[in-house]
């Protein structure tokens, strides 16, 4: 009994820890220092990175804009030569590395 106790309290530590790093729901807003180069691609609009703190910074069209850590700056080179962009991100760097929302997308206002 005692070991699965300990389990859970390890699984739950985790899952709130994970649900932290991947949307600051009650945090203050991430202020982002690291500057951005405007890229050609269809989904992404620029593209950061800090070399010293392994952070990669990516605005999407859409206005959101994530920050993904512990990224090899060689992931990095990789992106800004990759011809598709959108399909790099997609296959090397969505749903392989933490993320942090910095800023949500814009929602279109439309007045009815």
């Amino acid at each position: 009994m005692r070991c699965i106790r300990s389990t859970l309290v390890v699984a739950t530590i985790m899952v709130t820890a994970s649900a932290s790093l991947s949307t600051p729901a009650n945090s203050s807003p991430i202020i982002s220092h690291i500057p951005r180069q405007h890229v050609e691609s269809s989904a992404i609009a620029a593209v950061g990175y800090s070399k010293r703190r392994h952070i990669l910074e990516i605005e999407f069209v859409n206005g959101a804009i994530y920050r993904y850590l512990d990224v090899p700056s060689s992931v990095h080179r990789d992106l800004m030569s990759a011809e598709s962009k959108a399909r790099f991100y997609d296959s090397n760097i969505r749903r392989h590395y933490r993320s942090v929302l910095v800023r949500p997308r814009h929602v279109n206002q439309t007045a009815n």
